[in-house]
């Protein structure tokens, strides 16, 4: 949702606000990477239950994540090998976060936030996997209520507020909801494809 109605905007504002970026040539892949190991480190300490260390280390790790494709964008450097190492470290950052959580949550007896937790990373994965799916079927799909950036958000400042279980149930309401929405999204494209296929071999 966030990216839909700002990603646009995003280059623009990223070189207003950090223009050392811009000065020198970074290589905006050593960016994905550098990221992804903050945000494994974020991964560690929700396990030990740092919530605010955690959520500071996720927000660092997130801007380098953030900033890497406009950094390339600006040199015109884009690759098809970065854009595959993002979309991986992504997956690789989403997960361990969210098992960092289940753990610390588990271990503290906490039964009901580690499931919660769980529903969160399943609905999260298949949040990623559906839009991978039909773009491999040439099928755009509504953002939806709970994308990356929302997630990533909801535990930054569940994190840094002390709020970290309220912010779980949003997260893993809101990241259910947009699966939801995106097999119904498929669904009517992949029908409107097949009627269309079928009116013209009417034709």
């Amino acid at each position: 949702m966030i990216k839909a109605k700002f990603g646009h905007r995003l280059d623009s504002w990223v070189q207003t606000l950090l223009p050392f970026l811009f000065k020198g040539r970074i290589d905006p892949n050593l960016l994905t990477i550098l990221g992804a190991m903050l945000c494994l480190v974020a991964a560690a300490a929700f396990g030990a239950g740092q919530f605010f260390v955690g959520a500071l280390l996720l927000a660092t790790g997130g801007l380098c994540d953030l900033v890497d494709g406009v950094v390339a964008r600006f040199h015109g450097i884009e690759t098809r090998f970065g854009a595959f190492l993002d979309s991986t470290m992504d997956r690789l950052v989403d997960m361990a976060v969210m098992l960092g959580l289940i753990i610390h949550f588990a271990m503290a007896g906490d039964q009901m936030t580690a499931l919660v937790a769980s529903l969160g990373l399943t609905a999260s994965i298949l949040t990623s996997y559906t839009r991978a799916r039909a773009e491999s079927l040439n099928i755009n799909l509504p953002g939806g209520v709970v994308e990356r950036g929302e997630r990533i958000g909801l535990l930054i400042a569940g994190g840094i507020l002390g709020l970290m279980v309220p912010a779980l149930w949003i997260l893993a309401v809101g990241s259910s909801a947009t699966v939801v929405q995106r097999f119904e999204g498929a669904r009517h494209a992949l029908d409107a494809e097949q009627e269309a296929s079928a009116l013209g071999e009417r034709d």
